[in-house]
């Protein structure tokens, strides 16, 4: 499968409006593991996901396929970038505790990923992958945010994504099932940060490279309309979808 970067473009925008996920969601994924030795977090985009699991592992190797993602990457004494495929990661064989996909598992030949994901991890390692749901501030707003993604950038939509919003169906781990807990979280936004966490979205991109503007333009009135002071920090939460396996060989 091709790599289809959609991010490298925005990577400094990605890595300033990407939500961070919860600490609480780290903390349960780190007590599935019996060591803590090694983490890998892969599609790591900016290392959101990667900074989450820092508390909880000695070393925490962080790839991404984008070298620009990589470059505005948060850096830690304990997080090793490097910019390699899902697919082809080079790493040791049984060599990881657990490896996170953070809302990017849509984007993977999985044909090619989940045997490198039984190569490299420890007998009873886990993989965890996650995406997260539609994001929710006001009834108003909500419709506005539902237009935006439906009508205006509906036919902008990469295939992948719309895998990714059937997350539930469409992502199976070929592995030993986990019965996961839910998780959601929120996030304080103004009005224009809200409006720069959507441009970082792979149809907004296809948008404005197919027209030449930005479709934020479109709808930017009724934003401005609905949230009444531009300024004003709305909170905006996000229910996040989670699979989790064990590899058991």
């Amino acid at each position: 499968m091709e790599f289809k970067d959609y991010f490298s473009k925005q990577a400094k925008e990605y890595s300033k409006y990407r939500p961070k996920y919860p600490t609480e969601l780290f903390e349960y994924l780190s007590s599935l593991v019996k060591e803590h030795d090694t983490a890998w977090d892969c599609a790591t985009g900016n290392g959101q996901a990667a900074m989450g699991l820092e508390p909880y592992f000695e070393k925490i190797i962080a790839t991404d396929a984008s070298s620009s993602q990589i470059e505005h990457a948060e850096l830690h004494p304990k997080i090793e970038y490097r910019t390699v495929s899902a697919e082809n990661s080079r790493l040791e064989s049984d060599s990881i505790d657990l490896i996170t996909v953070a809302t990017a598992i849509h984007w993977f030949d999985t044909d090619k990923f989940y045997p490198e994901v039984k190569r490299i991890t420890k007998p009873g390692g886990v993989l965890a992958v996650w995406t997260y749901a539609e994001n929710t501030i006001s009834p108003e707003i909500d419709d506005i945010s539902r237009k935006f993604s439906e009508v205006v950038l509906g036919k902008y939509w990469p295939d992948e994504n719309k895998k990714a919003w059937d997350f539930r169906n469409q992502i199976m781990l070929p592995f030993e099932h986990i019965e996961v807990p839910e998780f959601e979280f929120s996030i304080e936004w103004d009005m224009n940060e809200y409006l720069s966490f959507l441009s970082t979205w792979s149809a907004t991109q296809n948008y404005i490279k197919t027209n030449g503007k930005s479709p934020l333009e479109i709808v930017y009135g009724e934003y401005r309309k609905a949230w009444k002071d531009e300024n004003i920090k709305r909170s905006v939460k996000m229910k996040i979808w989670l699979k989790a396996s064990r590899i058991v060989k």
